[in-house]
């Protein structure tokens, strides 16, 4: 021991130095994270005030808020013209709706002119010259159809001006052969009420029985048990 001692003092070699760290490695990490935060920062200050020298950030904003008034008066012009195309087709809709109700009334009006036309022709055609009181039987007429079938058509009056209503029954009686043999439909074919003041036009047709041939048809008027009035045809 003693001789390491003389050595080492006789010796130049140099004393052992040990190095260490001042600061331990969390605060240095801190340290470093704060230095770039600090640069970061001071870069970007350093861009927006170049930014703001050169005019850039001024005019973006400015480009920005007029993009943003030309988006909502578009919008506000799309919205109108919205507006205008909604009531536009409730407009049309309404009006083709109008217009098919009229089209409507006008069929319904013509058929009824129609109508009514007919009976004029029909009444004026067969309502007696001469004045006759009561009820009267006129325009009786019968016609076959495809198959056993028979049509007829009559119109009852009362030819006389402010003519009470009348209140009985219609009745149509057939007759003619069935087979080759005389025959005469019982009950009446056909046997409706009748009420009416000054007249009432009756129409009908009829399923014939199988072998039937019509050659009469007679139209009567009975007001109670009682018969007003009879008329016949014949059938061709």
């Amino acid at each position: 021991m003693r001789f390491r001692l003389l050595r080492r003092r006789l010796t130049i070699s140099p004393h052992r130095v040990a190095v260490r760290n001042a600061l331990p490695w969390p605060l240095r990490w801190l340290l470093a994270a704060l230095l770039l935060g600090f640069s970061a920062a001071l870069a970007l200050w350093a861009f927006e005030f170049g930014k703001s020298i050169a005019g850039l950030d001024s005019g973006s904003r400015e480009e920005l808020v007029r993009l943003r008034d030309e988006v909502a008066r578009l919008r506000a012009e799309a919205r109108q013209q919205q507006e205008v195309a909604a009531t536009a087709g409730s407009l049309l809709t309404a009006e083709r709706s109008a217009l098919e109700r009229v089209q409507v009334q006008m069929r319904q009006l013509e058929a009824d002119n129609r109508s009514l036309r007919d009976d004029l022709g029909f009444f004026e055609k067969l309502i007696p010259a001469g004045r006759s009181d009561g009820v009267s039987i006129r325009g009786l007429q019968a016609e076959r159809q495809a198959g056993q079938r028979l049509r007829w058509q009559v119109l009852v009056i009362q030819p006389v001006r402010n003519a009470p209503e009348f209140k009985g029954q219609l009745e149509i009686v057939l007759s003619g052969t069935q087979n080759g043999q005389p025959w005469t439909g019982s009950p009446p074919a056909v046997a409706q009420p009748l009420q009416f003041q000054q007249y009432r036009r009756a129409e009908g047709l009829l399923e014939l029985p199988e072998g039937v041939v019509v050659q009469t048809v007679t139209a009567r008027v009975l007001e109670g048990s009682a018969v007003r009035t009879v008329h016949s045809v014949d059938v061709d």
